[in-house]
């Protein structure tokens, strides 16, 4: 994935006055996990895959929570990011949604592409139209650049906002994803972390 794209995507995650800052150059390391330990700016992470991580966050690096939403909670022109996954008979079916601050429009780019929640999964940023019943959900309409698409949205997949945090967000065992940058000496630096809300977790 480009660097340009794997920005875009994280920027739809923090709906923060930190976003107008620039992402950093280079690409990014995507990070799933939980939090062991917060020390300072030391934010030491055990990672999906069962890597022990420490990330050195800025010193004025920014925390959004995440919030539980539903269909409802939808609106025609509103703007979404949806990770899919393309059945067989070619239709997305979504494993999340997220609903982005009107503060992005703009500032992500509308577009589809791959995305690495789960194998072959897609991410989509578009524009709402509108919500029909269909068979194994709701059929959610949405429109980026000059496409459209469909996606299933059925009643288990997670639909989140987001709101500000704080580092008191950053508790041992509150799930976490982040993009860190690696340096030339392996170190990881990041500016913005999702964190666990309440008991709803980023559907990363």
């Amino acid at each position: 994935m480009r660097p340009i794209r794997l920005a875009a995507v994280y920027l739809a995650l923090l709906a923060l006055p930190a976003l107008a800052q620039a992402p950093p150059a280079g690409p990014p390391v995507r990070i799933r996990g939980t939090v062991e330990k917060l020390d300072g700016q030391n934010l030491m992470v055990k990672s999906r895959d069962g890597q022990s991580l420490t990330v050195v966050l800025a010193p004025n690096f920014a925390v959004s929570g995440v919030v539980a939403k539903g269909l409802a909670d939808i609106k025609p022109g509103d703007f979404v990011a949806s990770t899919s996954l393309k059945g067989s008979d070619g239709k997305l079916k979504a494993i999340e949604v997220h609903i982005l601050p009107d503060n992005l429009r703009g500032v992500v780019p509308e577009s589809q592409y791959p995305w690495d929640l789960v194998p072959d999964s897609i991410m989509t940023n578009a524009i709402h139209t509108g919500t029909v019943t269909a068979p194994g959900g709701q059929l959610m309409k949405v429109k980026y650049k000059d496409s459209e698409a469909e996606v299933l949205v059925p009643p288990d997949a997670p639909i989140v906002g987001y709101v500000p945090g704080d580092a008191s967000l950053l508790r041992p065992g509150a799930a976490i994803f982040l993009l860190a940058q690696k340096k030339d000496d392996g170190s990881l630096t990041a500016a913005r972390i999702t964190a666990e809300k309440d008991g709803v977790k980023p559907p990363l």
